[in-house]
C-alpha cells in the first residue's frame, strides 16, 4: 500500500514562497490505479516526484508496503526507486546514444537481470506496446508517440510494484493510447500492482500540437 501523510511541498519564486502541496493525504492499495486530476501547476508532477524519491517534501511522509520514502537519504532513494518504481516521464528521459531495445533493457541491468533473460524479457515488453519491430532503432529516429511508448515499456520491463506516469498519453494518438492502457494491466505489471497516474487534460489532447506515432 501507498500511504501518503500531510503532504507538503514548497517552492521559492523571488521573493514569494508558491505552496504547492499542503497537507495532502491519500492511500492507494495495492491492484488500484489512481489518476490525479488538476489544472497545469496545480502540483501533479510534484506529487509523483515526490512519491519516487526524485524531490524530497517540506513535510510529511510517504510510505510504500510500510517502508518510509521520505526517510531515505542518497543513494538508498536511487536504489529504492531504480527496484521498486516504474515512471514514464513527461519528456520520456530516454538515453539518445542507446537503441530502443538498450534503453528497455537498461532498467533490467541495473537490477541485476543480464544476458538472454534481460533480451528477451525487453523484447516481449515492447511488443506489449507494439513496438517490437523498432527494437534496434535509433530512439531519435522514432515519432513522438513512439518515444513515448518506449519510455512506458522501460517502465514496465521490470515489472515493478509501484508504476507512476506523467501524462503518458500526451504524444500518442487515439489509436496508440489504448496500448498504454493495456500494457499498464497486463502481461507485464506484477500482481497486486499500483499505479498513480497524471494523465493528459481533454484540452492539450484536443490541441494543435503533433502527436503522431
Amino acid at each position: 500500500m501507498l500511504s501518503i501523510r500531510q503532504l507538503c511541498r514548497s517552492f521559492r519564486e523571488g521573493g514569494r514562497v508558491h505552496r504547492v502541496l499542503e497537507g495532502l493525504d491519500a492511500e492507494i492499495r495495492s491492484g488500484e490505479r489512481v489518476a490525479v486530476m488538476g489544472r497545469s501547476g496545480s502540483g501533479k508532477s510534484t506529487l509523483l516526484n515526490l512519491i519516487s524519491g526524485i524531490d524530497r517534501p517540506d513535510s510529511g511522509a510517504i510510505h510504500l508496503d510500510g517502508r518510509e520514502i521520505t526517510a531515505l537519504g542518497e543513494p538508498a532513494r536511487t536504489l529504492f526507486r531504480r527496484a521498486q518504481v516504474g515512471f514514464v516521464y513527461q519528456f520520456f528521459n530516454l538515453i539518445p546514444t542507446l537503441d530502443v531495445a538498450e534503453n528497455v533493457r537498461l532498467v533490467l541491468e541495473l537490477n541485476g537481470v543480464r544476458g538472454r533473460a534481460a533480451h528477451e524479457r525487453s523484447l516481449a515488453t515492447l511488443a506489449d506496446v507494439g513496438l517490437r519491430a523498432r527494437a534496434h532503432s535509433a530512439v531519435d529516429a522514432l515519432s513522438g508517440g513512439e518515444q513515448q511508448r518506449v519510455a512506458i515499456a522501460r517502465a514496465l520491463v521490470h515489472a515493478p510494484p509501484l508504476l507512476l506516469a506523467d501524462e503518458p498519453t500526451g504524444n500518442l494518438d487515439d489509436a496508440t493510447a489504448p496500448h498504454w492502457l493495456r500494457a499498464s494491466r497486463t502481461p507485464t505489471p506484477v500482481p497486486g500492482s499500483m499505479g498513480c497516474c497524471s494523465p493528459i487534460s481533454p484540452r492539450r489532447r484536443n490541441g494543435s500540437g503533433s502527436r503522431d506515432g
